[in-house]
């Protein structure tokens, strides 16, 4: 009953909050909702997640366009962008370089851009913007960089405390901001920029509405008004049942449903979910905390438990069949390395077992030296996709005579605890920094940041990627501290993570809107959809 009328109350203050908002300032218009174009351009309601609303505003320093959920911040521009194919590509650049010692970035910048209150951009303006996300950024690492500086209006100049070949990657989600104009105080409520659209109208809570910028340098805007509503899932669903909105975020949970005048698009992501498998033994510190796990430290039950592992079954019966099979944390980048794919094989994942002398019990549960293999799988609580995942990944590894529980726990206590127990995470990016945050051994300590897990060879391959001269050759050296053919983390290296799915981002697109061509989505079901809407249409 609590169910059915969170529901209702959910779909009440959904069309309240829609009918309620038809003010001059411009949400979307009977007309627009039924997918025509106004005089002044084409228009579109987008329905997003509550948590994907930017509680510090459209400040870069504060996460706007960064963070964990990545995307284009469409108020400013940015001195890079990713294509397509995730190769970089020029905004505000027109180009780039690197010192040999990778010390020194030297940016050249248009110069034929202003702020929407008139002022020229130049590159005092991008050496601000860098200097004060580095001082202030509360979410993004900007440790590699020194200080930013402008060498004329149209060059700026980074210097870097260390080599970082994927800079180019970091200048395409930082967003310019005026250094005449910036006060942190208020700039994330009421943001001056050069990009594509303009912030119109702020309602906390409720709605965001970006109007075109008529000044914008570059191709203009097919679609002049982007209303984005932030709702939960049931009221998302609910709203686009009332044609009240034109692409609307929903899962796998409702895709056997239709709509009328709706369609169900699928875009692949490479947004993953995966389990940390502790690759160190038990131990506990003299403050009680504990680390490592004595059954998942043998690598032949790591790399059995990762063929052992039916992941098309995990997308058809958890997903409804949106999504992928899981391999790296980087599956179809350009830095991803194949030899993670692996083949699902429950008689070789049994083989490895019994060679690690896990030998199968009358009772179904592997045991060693007297000991069970037991193993408590963690999930964020709240998080129905995680919870139901852990479950299906319990039951197969019960198969396997790994005899698992599972338990829904908080943040707060996840990352201690996923030192010595197996979580599963979030994961992807379009960068590959991200192989580095959770294979890379922290500097001072013997592990890497998020599970007990540290190879030297691998260490060394990322450091002389991060120190590469060259982007694109960079990417080689990213795959070969996947596997080199000698180590690794793939299979038949150290597996210290055992990927599952990549999620496809569903929406509910209403008929007649053309949404341009997706890159591959990152971690995060929110603002990357919309990274490209200046280029949607309707037809």
């Amino acid at each position: 009953m609590k169910r059915i009328l969170s529901v209702i109350l959910s779909a009440v203050m959904a069309v309240l909050l829609i009918s309620g908002c038809q003010n001059d300032a411009g949400r979307a218009s009977q007309s627009n909702r039924a997918g025509q174009q106004t005089e002044a351009g084409g228009s579109v309601v987008v329905v997003m997640d509550p948590s994907s609303e930017p509680e510090a505003g459209f400040d870069p320093a504060y996460g706007w366009g960064a963070g964990e959920h990545v995307h284009e911040p469409l108020i400013q521009s940015t001195l890079t962008v990713t294509n397509t194919d995730l190769t970089i590509g020029y905004d505000l650049a027109t180009a780039y370089s690197a010192s040999e010692d990778g010390l020194t970035w030297t940016v050249e910048i248009r110069d034929d851009v202003k702020f929407t209150d008139g002022e020229p951009l130049t590159a005092e303006d991008v050496a601000f913007t860098y200097n004060t996300v580095k001082e202030s950024s509360s979410v993004n690492d900007f440790t590699m960089l020194d200080y930013a500086e402008a060498a004329s209006d149209t060059t700026v100049l980074f210097h870097m405390t260390r080599p970082f070949s994927i800079w180019p990657y970091t200048m395409a989600i930082v967003g310019i901001v005026p250094e005449h104009a910036y006060n942190s105080a208020d700039y994330g409520s009421n943001p001056i920029g050069s990009g594509r659209y303009i912030l119109k109208q702020w309602d906390r809570g409720q709605q965001v509405i970006l109007e075109a910028n008529p000044d914008y340098y570059g191709e203009e805007p097919k679609m002049k008004q982007v209303t984005i509503l932030f709702m939960e899932e049931d009221a998302a669903f609910l709203a686009a049942q009332a044609g009240e909105a034109d692409l609307v975020y929903t899962s796998a949970t409702y895709s056997d449903q239709s709509i009328d005048g709706y369609s169900l698009a699928s875009y692949a992501s490479v947004d993953n979910r995966g389990f940390n498998l502790p690759a160190a033994e038990e131990t506990t510190d003299e403050e009680g905390r504990t680390a490592g796990n004595d059954l998942t430290s043998d690598v032949l039950v790591r790399r059995a438990i990762n063929i052992g592992i039916d992941r098309q079954e995990m997308i058809d019966n958890v997903l409804n069949g949106y999504g992928t099979p899981a391999y790296s944390i980087c599956d179809g980048l350009p830095w991803y390395n194949e030899a993670s794919e692996v083949e699902y094989d429950p008689e070789g994942a049994a083989a490895l077992l019994d060679e690690a002398g896990w030998i199968m019990n009358d009772d179904g549960v592997r045991e060693k030296d007297g000991v069970k293999a037991e193993l408590n799988l963690l999930y964020a609580s709240g998080d129905s996709v995680r919870q139901a995942l852990a479950a299906d990944f319990a039951n197969q590894l019960g198969e396997l005579g790994i005899s698992c529980t599972i338990e829904g726990v908080g943040w707060d206590t996840a990352y201690d605890r996923a030192l010595s127990e197996p979580l599963i995470w979030g994961w992807g990016a379009h960068t590959p920094m991200e192989l580095y945050n959770i294979y890379h051994t922290i500097e001072g300590t013997d592990s890497a940041r998020y599970s007990p897990y540290s190879n030297p060879s691998v260490d060394e391959y990322m450091d002389q990627a991060l120190a590469c001269s060259d982007l694109e050759e960079s990417y080689g050296l990213w795959q070969k501290a996947q596997w080199d053919g000698t180590t690794g983390v793939t299979q038949e290296g150290d597996i210290p993570w055992v990927w599952l799915v990549n999620i496809d981002h569903l929406y509910w697109v209403r008929d007649g809107l053309q949404v341009a061509e997706q890159k591959i989505h990152p971690h995060g079901h929110g603002w990357s959809v919309v990274n490209n809407v200046d280029q949607w249409s309707w037809s």
